[in-house]
């Protein structure tokens, strides 16, 4: 796990979500003077809001993008980071709380100890590469990051490109057939302790940019542009975020020793039961549901597993 530098709250700046998980490097407010001293280019975004603090304006895409630079250098060394201006842009905290709560999921079979020796698969890890970034610099994971995008990977192999160190522990991986999750991706001699990803959650592009607008005008802009930012993939499929989740179970029953706990982000409550229903049609031997407190927003982790006492107890002798 790395450790290193904290940023400390501070009295002038805005905060970042809030309810993150205990160990999340983002708690209490952002830090711009520091921020700024690991990224200058921040600077231009940076300006007195209406509250009279520091801040910049989360409408911009540009200066989110800018935000996310400056914190990916000082919190975690990510040097060069950035990303196409048509794709989604993460926040940064909220991603973060994904990969520690995996940690502790981990943990909770492991004697309370996060295991160093993991390997990591991230569905769909766009052009950002975040949840491997973030996860290798935290914890050490080592990663297979797919997509099927071959643009989005392009440029995720320029952010490696500009961090070697990290680039010898993160394989990107292009899926080729659209309808396909885990085949292809998964090689015949591999296991992986882990999987993660963050699903489209829209069912179409006109709910996508419903969505789009209603964040415009919480953002006090109802004239926003259409894209508030997000490659199609990345924001909707046929059936939202239930059909695809269903079909990653689905293609997990495929690999079921495979991997220890297969996981995924799900956006929208409305979604459990059709997803507890396919884990039970898939027969796991469990599943667990996670809650993620961040600020106003509430977000939940499932995971599941086809490993019964015995084999999991085999694997973590094995591979932890």
């Amino acid at each position: 796990m790395r450790t290193g530098h904290r940023k400390p709250p501070s009295d002038n700046a805005p905060s970042s979500t809030g309810q993150l998980h205990p160990r999340n490097r983002h708690q209490g407010r952002y830090n711009f003077d520091r921020l700024i001293l690991a990224d200058a280019g921040l600077g231009d975004y940076v300006s007195i809001n209406t509250y009279g603090e520091r801040s910049i304006d989360f409408a911009d895409p540009a200066a989110v993008r800018a935000l996310n630079r400056a914190l990916l250098k000082y919190d975690y060394d990510i040097q060069g980071w950035d990303i196409p201006p048509q794709n989604l842009c993460p926040a940064i905290p909220g991603r973060a709380d994904y990969i520690h709560y995996l940690a502790d999921l981990l943990a909770a079979d492991n004697r309370g100890i996060v295991p160093k020796n993991i390997q990591a698969l991230d569905i769909g890890t766009g052009a950002s590469c975040i949840y491997p970034l973030i996860g290798l610099s935290e914890y050490g994971w080592h990663f297979v990051a797919s997509d099927i995008n071959s643009a989005s990977l392009a440029h995720a192999q320029t952010i490696l490109d500009a961090n070697p160190a990290s680039a010898r522990h993160i394989a990107l991986r292009l899926q080729l057939d659209a309808d396909a999750i885990f085949r292809s991706i998964v090689r015949d001699d591999e296991w992986f302790d882990l999987t993660l990803c963050n699903p489209p959650f829209h069912t179409s592009a006109a709910e996508a940019n419903t969505g789009t607008q209603r964040k415009w005008r919480n953002l006090g802009k109802p004239n926003g542009g259409l894209n508030f930012g997000g490659a199609d993939a990345e924001l909707w499929c046929a059936g939202g975020e239930q059909a695809f989740i269903g079909r990653m179970i689905a293609e997990s029953a495929q690999l079921p020793t495979r991997c220890y706990w297969f996981t995924t982000l799900v956006s929208k409550s409305a979604s459990l039961p059709g997803i507890y229903a396919a884990l039970n049609l898939a027969g796991v031997q469990t599943h667990k549901t996670v809650a993620m407190g961040q600020g106003q927003k509430q977000s939940r982790l499932v995971a599941w597993t086809f490993l019964n006492p015995v084999q999991q107890a085999a694997w973590r002798k094995l591979r932890w």
